[in-house]
C-alpha cells in the first residue's frame, strides 16, 4: 500500500486540479477563425476537387487535415455582392450590395454590422489583408469596419486604365494600396501587382506570429487574385509551366501554406477554424486566364458554375480531417455559424443565414433550417434552391453565355441567352441540363412560393 504524507496528498489534488482547469480553459477557449477568400477562382483550379489537374499540395494538405464541402454556395457570383453576404450573413437584396461596385462608391452601409464588428466586439484581435469591395468612402473602408489592422486595395484590380474593354471610362480611376486607414501606394502599376499575393501572405503570417494563445482573432484573407489581370511574383513565374494562370494558382497554394504553417507554428491549430474559398466561380471569358468548373456557365450567372465554389474547412475539434461532405448550404450561413461556435453574440439587426454547424458536423438529421435559398445577377432576382439543396428553380430571366473564349489577357464573345422557367435536380443533375418542371410541377409550385416571397421581401417597394 502506497503511503502519502501531507504535503504529497496536497501537491496531487493541486496538480490535479490545475490540470483540470487547463482542460476546462482550453476547451472554453473562443477559437481563432481564418478565412481565405479568392477572388474568381474555379471549382476545379485546386486539388482535391473534381477535375483538378494542376497539383496544389498545400490546399490539398489543408483538405486532407480537415473537410471538404463540395456544395458550398454564394448567393450572388460577382465580387461586392458575394463578400457583403459573407460578411454580414445577409442577402444582397437586404444589403442592397449588388454586382461589383467602382471605385469611390459608398458600398456596404454601416447599418449593416460585419463579421470583424462581430467579432472584434466579443474581444477578437482583427485583420484584413487583400481585397476589400465593401467600399471605398470614408466610414466604409475596413479600418472603420471593426479590423484592427488592415492593408489592401479597395475594389477590382481592373478597374484601372489597363482594362482591356473600356480603357477609357476606368482610366480615370487609379488603384490605390491602403495600409491601417492610410494610403502608402497612391498609384499602382504592373510591379505592384506581381507583388500583391506575397504581400497579404507577408502581412498574414506577421498577424498569426504576434497573437497570444490566450487572445482569439479573426484574420481575413480576401486574395486579389485570381480575377483578371493575372499577376504572378517572379518566384512563381513560368514555375507551373502550364502559362499564367497555373502560376497564380501555384502562388496563391503557397500562400495557404504559409497561412496554415504559421497558425502550427505558433501552437494555434488545435484552436483554429480555417476556411478556404472563392467569392464564386471563375470568369471564364477569359479564356486561358480563367478557371475551371465543371458545372453550368460561370461567374455572373445563377447556375452553378457561378455560384458554386470550391470550400474546405478544418478545425480540429469537429472534423478528424479527410472528410467530405455534400450537404449543401450558402455563404450567408457563415457568419452566425461561427458566432455561435464561439460564443459571440450576434447584432441585433436581422440577418438572413442560420447555424448551421450540426449540418457540417455531419449530425443525423441535421438541415439548414431554411425552406429554400435564393440566388441572384446584380438587382435581377434569378433562382431558389430547396434548402436541402436537391431542387432549384430557375426564374425566366437572361444570361450570359460565352460563345469564343479569350486569349492572354482579353475577353472573349458572349451571347444573351434566355432560361424559361426551370427545374432541375441538383443531386441527379448537377449540371442542370434536364428540365424537370412538368414532372414534379409540386416541387415547382413550392419553390415558386418561395420565391414570390423573397420578391415581395427585398424587391418590392
Amino acid at each position: 500500500m502506497i503511503q502519502l504524507n501531507r504535503f504529497t496528498l496536497i501537491s496531487l489534488i493541486f496538480t490535479f486540479g490545475f490540470t483540470c482547469l487547463l482542460k476546462v480553459s482550453a476547451s472554453d477557449s473562443k477559437p481563432n477563425i481564418v478565412i481565405i477568400f479568392l477572388d474568381d477562382a474555379g471549382y476545379s483550379d485546386f486539388q482535391p476537387f473534381d477535375g483538378a489537374e494542376l497539383e496544389t499540395p498545400h490546399v490539398a494538405q489543408l483538405a486532407a487535415e480537415g473537410k471538404v464541402f463540395e456544395r458550398f454556395y454564394v448567393p450572388q457570383a460577382v465580387c461586392s455582392a458575394s463578400r457583403a453576404a459573407l460578411m454580414t450573413g445577409s442577402y444582397p437584396g437586404r444589403t442592397k450590395v449588388f454586382g461589383a461596385h467602382p471605385p469611390l462608391a459608398r458600398g456596404l452601409e454601416p447599418e449593416f454590422p460585419v463579421m470583424s464588428e462581430v467579432f472584434k466586439a466579443a474581444g477578437y484581435n482583427t485583420a484584413f489583408f487583400g481585397k476589400w469591395h465593401l467600399g471605398d468612402q470614408e466610414g466604409t473602408r475596413p479600418h472603420d469596419r471593426g479590423f484592427d489592422e488592415s492593408a489592401g486595395l479597395m475594389f477590382s484590380n481592373d478597374m484601372w486604365k489597363h482594362h482591356p474593354q473600356n480603357p477609357d471610362y476606368w482610366g480615370q480611376f487609379v488603384i490605390k494600396y491602403w495600409q491601417n486607414g492610410e494610403v502608402i501606394i497612391e498609384d499602382v502599376g504592373n510591379e505592384e501587382q506581381k507583388l500583391l499575393t506575397k504581400w497579404y501572405t507577408e502581412k498574414a503570417v506577421d498577424f498569426i506570429n504576434r497573437q497570444k494563445a490566450n487572445e482569439p482573432f479573426l484574420l481575413y484573407v480576401p486574395h486579389t487574385q485570381p480575377h483578371v489581370p493575372l499577376f504572378v511574383s517572379e518566384e512563381f513565374e513560368g514555375k507551373s509551366g502550364l502559362g499564367l494562370y497555373a502560376d497564380v494558382i501555384l502562388e496563391l497554394d503557397w500562400s495557404v501554406g504559409q497561412i496554415h504553417q504559421a497558425i502550427k507554428d505558433n501552437g494555434f491549430e488545435d484552436n483554429t477554424l480555417i476556411l478556404f474559398s472563392s467569392d464564386n466561380g471563375p470568369w471564364i471569358h477569359y479564356g486561358n486566364h480563367a478557371g475551371v468548373t465543371p458545372f453550368r456557365e460561370a461567374k455572373a450567372t445563377s447556375f452553378d458554375g457561378g455560384t458554386r465554389s470550391p470550400c474546405i474547412i478544418k478545425y480540429p475539434p469537429l472534423f478528424a480531417g479527410g472528410e467530405t461532405s455534400s450537404a449543401a448550404f450558402v455563404s450567408i450561413d457563415v457568419l452566425p455559424t461561427l458566432a455561435n461556435l464561439a460564443g459571440v453574440p450576434m447584432p441585433e439587426n436581422e440577418i438572413d443565414g442560420n447555424d448551421v454547424i450540426d449540418l457540417l458536423k455531419g449530425a443525423e438529421g441535421a438541415t439548414t433550417g431554411h425552406d429554400y435559398y435564393a440566388f441572384s445577377t446584380s438587382t435581377r432576382f434569378e433562382a431558389v434552391m430547396s434548402g436541402d439543396g436537391k431542387w432549384k428553380l430557375h426564374l425566366p430571366h437572361n444570361y450570359r453565355r460565352v460563345i469564343t473564349p479569350g486569349l492572354d489577357g482579353m475577353p472573349g464573345k458572349g451571347s444573351q441567352d434566355f432560361i424559361e422557367l426551370s427545374l432541375y435536380n441538383l443531386e441527379q443533375d448537377p449540371y442542370e441540363t434536364i428540365n424537370m418542371i412538368e414532372d414534379y410541377p409540386e416541387v415547382a409550385i413550392e419553390l415558386m412560393t418561395h420565391a414570390i416571397a423573397h420578391l415581395k421581401t427585398f424587391y418590392v417597394e
